[in-house]
């Protein structure tokens, strides 16, 4: 398959993409990570999410320690191709490493933070090292 699709996405300076991970059964925005030309590449050979670690420096593969890997169903570009979404499977329902069912946990009510969502399995329990 030719990589010419690659060059639509509108990189960053650093060849970065942000990439939206969108549970696919039910519409929640799962996370946001980012994505490097080799991660998106990954990706899409791979049917499973890999992202470009920015704190690691290097590719991460979604669930690579957790076991909560992301099955692509679909992905998306956004009209400036400067956003990529990808729609997909959460296995074990987790995608959050504090053990949400979303990285997008906290509600602002009245000028604070709330956390509304659940933690669905203790962090020191996913991550044992």
């Amino acid at each position: 398959m030719s990589e010419t699709w690659l060059n639509k996405v509108n990189w960053t300076e650093d060849g970065l993409v942000p990439a939206i991970a969108q549970d696919t059964a039910t519409g929640r925005v799962l996370m946001v990570a980012w994505m490097d030309r080799e991660a998106l590449k990954r990706t899409v050979q791979s049917g499973e999410a890999v992202y470009w670690s920015r704190s690691r420096k290097k590719l991460w593969h979604k669930g690579e320690e957790s076991g909560h890997t992301q099955r692509v169903k679909e992905i998306r570009l956004d009209c400036d191709g400067d956003v990529v979404l990808l729609q997909v499977e959460q296995r074990g329902g987790i995608a959050c490493h504090t053990g949400r069912a979303s990285c997008f946990f906290s509600r602002l009510e009245n000028g604070q933070w709330v956390e509304i969502d659940a933690v669905l399995k203790a962090p020191e329990d996913i991550y044992k090292k």
